[in-house]
């Protein structure tokens, strides 16, 4: 397991639920604006945490955290990762999991083995913007798709969610994203902040105002919509 970070309390990442958050080391995309690019391209030659620390630290919270976020990377990339959830589901926490959404495979057993609680995945860009943005040539989108799909018709809850970069999103793009995932339950726009730990760029945010915009564009797809990152 490549677990390379521990946030002990979030009340930002699990909505409505106290929890702590683990960062898996790794992923198959190169987003250039990606905030964590030491995490997805130099993890550390050995994991910060053992499973086993994180399980000790997991059986010490019961009954004060409720949930687990599990993010990256890309922590469906790890081949130990459902196994751990049924430990961390064992303990009776509630999962999330953040995801690119490029293994489907892996969302569908974590599915069928009931090991999910909330599922937040990140949307890049309209279909045919997908690559630029993902920074990996060659992707294949129906993985891209099949998971939107797999996602969309569970009953877990989720929510989608998209960086909005200047230079990588535009009004079009919107109104694709918005055909494409008409329907939907929830949707995020994250303001991009420059972390100073990007893959690519510079890169540069919307201000408040366009982005704001872009949501009124976007509220006849989605039940629930909304702007994060923005002070």
């Amino acid at each position: 397991m490549r677990i390379d970070g521990l946030a002990k309390l979030t009340l930002l990442d699990y909505p409505e639920h106290l929890a702590c958050t683990l960062f898996f080391a790794g992923c198959d995309f190169r987003c250039p604006f990606c905030h964590n690019a030491s995490l997805v391209t130099h993890p550390k030659k050995e994991p910060a945490f053992k499973e086993e620390d994180i399980l000790a630290f997991l059986k010490k919270r019961q009954g004060t955290l409720e949930g687990v976020c599990i993010t990256g990377g890309e922590a469906s990339l790890q081949p130990d990762l459902i196994p751990f959830i049924e430990k961390v589901k064992a303990l009776g926490f509630l999962v999330k999991l953040d995801t690119n959404g490029y293994h489907p495979d892996v969302l569908r057993t974590l599915y069928q083995k009931h090991l999910l609680d909330y599922v937040a995945m990140d949307i890049k860009n309209s279909l045919p913007l997908y690559e630029k943005t993902a920074g990996l040539s060659g992707l294949d989108l129906s993985k891209i798709t099949d998971s939107v799909a797999l996602i969309r018709t569970s009953d877990i809850p989720y929510e989608f969610r998209t960086t909005v970069v200047r230079e990588l999103h535009t009004k079009d793009s919107f109104l694709q994203i918005g055909d494409w995932l008409h329907g939907s339950s929830r949707y995020y726009l994250q303001a991009f902040k420059d972390s100073d730990d990007l893959i690519g760029g510079p890169f540069t945010g919307y201000e408040k105002e366009t982005l704001l915009n872009f949501i009124t564009l976007l509220k006849p797809h989605f039940e629930e919509i909304g702007l994060r990152g923005m002070d």
